[in-house]
């Protein structure tokens, strides 16, 4: 199968670039930007600087900046009001996952009027939206660089998945120097995160050789940086590289997929608002376990990229030593089991089934190099709870 790859029209990467965010809105031709944001980064003062860019740019700015995390279809509501007022011809999704998840969300429904329960996996949407400009403050959804926003049902709360090229963002403006400020635990479950992306997008089903490099790249560099961006927020190598591995890790899942542990993590958001990268990293060494019999050369892979195997270690080895080394990395940055997070064991029992179902529907467990049924993925919500 010739693999479908679609990737931002520009970008532009390194310290400094949200200085070119004018030259970027000049070569789009666009004039009224609408930030989508959150309180946090207006009370920071750093979209005040972003306005003043546009405002230089010849640009009229308005800012939107009551996103939340983990957007549902009743938080767009508002946002898709600043939209129309504005009459805005172009996102800026500027934040972490959720501000740029909402941004693409309101690009799409901006000219569609469709709902988002419309537009959740398994369509995939690709007609008219207003371009998006990702701008990303965490080194973890990659969401500047992929087809999809993740969007909550408010009324079952089912987290959607919503993919199609239209969700892709027109031009994105990955700065490093806007994660410096990160406190350990955002930086811990963002690295997770682009860590499940590329391991995800290297051992799914529709992983290829376009991905494949980006996935073991980023592997690599994310093995060799997070626990110091972890330490010290204040290591601007540590964080350039992990920035960049997050990109890259969010270019390879959006053009191969994601596997279980994202089919798995959405659930345990939408019922017990668990941050997305947390959920992923409660889930992350048991749902590898359970799948490396499925891929075992390519886990194998993934350990030597980690650097916890070399080249001469036998596969079955190197996948089990990616196992030991995904726990011990999950107990270096402090990842809580859902247990010690406070969901009450009766609470999450009785979702259990509910979860499974949705995980299965999401399409997610379907890409996993071992599918499984929905009793073995009960068996793994279980497992992980304590």
């Amino acid at each position: 199968m010739i693999p479908d790859i679609a990737l931002p029209r520009l970008l532009r990467v390194g310290g400094g670039a949200l200085a070119s965010l004018g030259e970027v809105t000049t070569t789009l031709g666009v004039r009224r930007p609408l930030i989508v944001t959150d309180a946090f980064l207006v009370g920071s003062g750093v979209i005040d600087s972003a306005v003043e860019i546009l405002t230089t740019a010849g640009t009229e700015a308005a800012v939107f900046s009551d996103t939340i995390p983990d957007p549902t279809t009743e938080s767009l509501v508002p946002g898709l009001d600043a939209v129309r007022a504005h009459r805005a011809d172009v996102v800026i999704g500027f934040g972490g996952g959720s501000p740029m998840d909402t941004a693409k969300a309101l690009a799409v429904l901006a000219v569609t009027g469709s709902e988002m329960t419309q537009l959740k996996a398994p369509s995939q949407y690709a007609g008219a939206a207003l371009p998006v400009i990702a701008i990303p403050t965490t080194s973890g959804s990659g969401s500047e660089a992929t087809r999809f926003t993740v969007i909550t049902d408010s009324a079952t709360d089912e987290k959607m998945l919503c993919p199609g090229t239209s969700f892709l963002p027109t031009a994105a403006v990955v700065d490093y120097e806007l994660t410096l400020s990160m406190p350990p635990r955002l930086t811990a479950d963002t690295g997770v995160d682009a860590l499940t992306h590329a391991v995800e997008a290297y051992v799914s089903r529709k992983a290829n050789p376009f991905t494949d490099g980006l996935c073991l790249t980023a592997i690599n560099t994310i093995g060799k940086h997070l626990r110091v961006a972890y330490r010290d927020g204040g290591d601007r190598s540590a964080r350039e590289a992990m920035m960049l591995a997050s990109m890259q890790a969010g270019m390879a899942f959006s053009n191969s997929s994601v596997a279980l542990v994202h089919g798995m993590s959405r659930p345990i958001g939408g019922h017990f608002h668990v941050a997305h990268g947390l959920s992923n990293a409660m889930l992350f060494p048991a749902v590898t376990a359970f799948s490396i019999s499925g891929a075992l050369q390519r886990y194998a892979d993934c350990a030597r990229a980690l650097g916890v195997s070399s080249d001469a270690t036998p596969d079955p080895v190197a996948a089990g030593a990616l196992v030991d080394a995904l726990k011990a990395l999950c107990i270096d940055v402090d990842v809580p089991t859902p247990s010690v997070y406070g969901i009450a064991q009766h609470d999450w029992e009785t979702r259990i089934p509910l979860m499974a179902e949705q995980a299965l529907a999401s399409g997610s467990p379907g890409n996993n190099p071992l599918v499984p049924d929905a009793d073995q993925i009960c068996e793994i919500y279980r497992a992980i709870y304590r």
